[in-house]
């Protein structure tokens, strides 16, 4: 299998990760002095790859996602010089590099933009969306911006409006044009050219619009939805998710074959399974990973986490590998979300299901949503939609030490620091033998050391069970059950054979035992290797 069939992706948001050089914002330099925090030491965490959120030279009016540059370092950030640094020691460790790709839209800052916008006649036209307005001068149709308010904006200079389903300073390219297509795909040589392991593909199933830009359907019921959230009104038929994107995909998936052991993984957000698993491609000749919120979107239940996974494992396509997710730096962190009492058994699911997982960086330490006041709101879904749908509070810096502002720098960060710092911290957790810390740790070894676990067969257990999840792990001589409790009162499994309890996420048995009489205690979860 391949590295990323068999490997742990951590995602690492760099303006949060560590700050090197005291200006309350992490850069690459910080990245790079923490890579033994991640891999290459006895005492490391153990992922096998890093995906770093955009770094590339950007106003910053989405925190990096409006490119003005695709080919170049941000100054708050490093330089190429530094990033060569990073490809270089993160491979010393046997550590991948996978990069935020974003195709769907540029800065409006971004040369290709200025070009664009300067007249109707200029080569670079094309290269976005541009439109007439409707007779009454109103906009082409009825889309709305996913940050609030429509998604067509008027250039009062060449008398257009242009598209953008993001922010108006994130105008959308126009993938249609093949020069745009050629464009990108020599940012993405560029990249790879360099040594880049991969690409996190930002909006992936969003960059094709119908030609014929017809209107959205209005969904029958808005009343709850916000006066100025049109995105949120409208069944999005023509605005995502069309039938060209693919043949789109294809295409960069033939550049990512002819490199060597590259992984080309996509944000999807579609309407159902049936549209997503088609991003894996007729021929697995797409995706690598189209990545799986299923988990992510889920309320904290056994039986509505096993429906998730067992509807992902009979629809795959044959020789698709999936892959879970259960945090990113756009959702609420795993302790606020389902409750600090769930998040040792969400770890222990996410690291034992087949597939590959991906750790949000600094929910193996329990961390929890920040308090951002309404004056440090930064995140434009924020300052737009209203301070319940910021982002900011799954973003703030990570927590290294007891230190002021958690060890992340030495001055005041750029988003607060998120409470109780002075115990979910590295520097705390690594002396704790009995911490969340301590538990991804064990976890990650376990699943390193094991083929079961590692590349081994799925098969679910306790098909009924409202209050556990269960399930077996298999390869070679190897037989594993894990056994998740989601309630907060023991649970008695019933079922036969022995075992031997190699791991409590309790992080305190290690015994054998008769599986007919095993008792999970609250928030209990358990690996047990079968004895046959």
């Amino acid at each position: 299998m391949d590295w990323w069939q068999t490997g742990i992706i951590y995602q690492i948001y760099p303006r949060s990760f560590k700050d090197s050089n005291g200006d309350g914002i992490g850069d690459l330099e910080g990245i790079i002095s923490q890579l033994d925090y991640l891999n290459g030491t006895p005492e490391s965490l153990g992922i096998d790859a890093i995906w770093i959120s955009p770094i590339f030279p950007s106003p910053m009016a989405d925190f990096g996602y409006d490119i003005s540059d695709y080919t170049n370092i941000h100054p708050i950030f490093g330089n190429l010089e530094a990033f060569d640094r990073l490809i270089d020691e993160a491979h010393r460790r046997n550590i991948r590099v996978i990069l935020d790709f974003v195709p769907n839209h540029t800065s409006d800052e971004h040369e290709w933009f200025l070009e664009s916008r300067s007249s109707r006649d200029n080569p670079k036209r094309d290269w976005y969306i541009w439109r007439d307005a409707k007779p009454d001068g109103s906009p082409p149709n009825n889309w709305g911006s996913m940050f609030g308010g429509e998604a067509w904006t008027w250039d009062e200079q060449t008398q257009q409006y242009y598209l953008h389903l993001f922010l108006d300073k994130q105008p959308d390219l126009n993938w249609r044009n093949p020069e745009v297509e050629a464009a990108m795909l020599d940012v993405l040589r560029f990249w790879l050219d360099r040594g880049v392991d991969g690409f996190r593909i930002d909006v992936m199933s969003y960059i094709v619009k119908d030609k014929h830009f017809r209107d959205n359907p209005v969904l029958p019921d808005v009343r709850a939805v916000a006066p100025n959230n049109l995105w949120g009104k409208l069944e999005h038929l023509y605005d995502i998710d069309q039938p060209e994107t693919h043949d789109i995909i294809r295409r960069i998936r033939r550049l990512f074959d002819s490199y060597q052991q590259r992984v080309l993984i996509g944000e999807v957000w579609v309407a159902n399974q049936e549209a997503w698993i088609k991003y894996y491609g007729q021929n697995l000749d797409e995706l690598h990973l189209p990545f799986n919120f299923d988990l992510l979107l889920c309320p904290w239940d056994a039986g509505a986490m096993r429906t998730a996974v067992n509807n992902l494992e009979a629809a795959l396509p044959v020789g698709a590998h999936p892959n879970y997710v259960l945090g990113n730096h756009d959702i609420s962190r795993l302790a606020t979300r389902f409750g600090e009492r769930a998040i040792r058994v969400a770890a222990m699911m996410l690291l034992t299901l087949r597939g590959t997982p991906t750790i949000y960086m600094g929910e193996e330490l329990g961390m929890i949503d920040g308090v951002i006041p309404p004056e440090r709101i930064q995140d434009p879904q924020g300052i737009n939609l209203g301070a319940d749908r910021t982002r900011d509070v799954c973003r703030t810096p990570f927590q290294w030490s007891s230190d002021s502002f958690a060890g992340f720098s030495i001055v005041e960060p750029w988003l607060p620091v998120a409470e109780g710092h002075l115990t979910r911290n590295v520097e705390v957790q690594s002396r704790d033998p009995y911490s969340i810390l301590s538990l991804y740790r064990q976890l990650i070894r376990l699943r390193r050391n094991s083929p079961a676990l590692g590349s081994g067969s799925y098969q679910e257990v306790l098909k009924d069970s409202e209050t556990c999840f269960a399930y077996l792990r298999e390869a070679e001589d190897e037989q594993y059950l894990i056994a998740l409790n989601f309630t907060n009162c023991e649970q008695q499994l019933i079922l036969e054979g022995q075992g031997k309890i190699l791991l409590s996420t309790h992080l305190d048995r290690e015994e054998t035992v008769d599986l007919s009489t095993v008792t999970l205690r609250p928030d209990e979860g358990l690996i047990i290797r079968l004895i046959k």
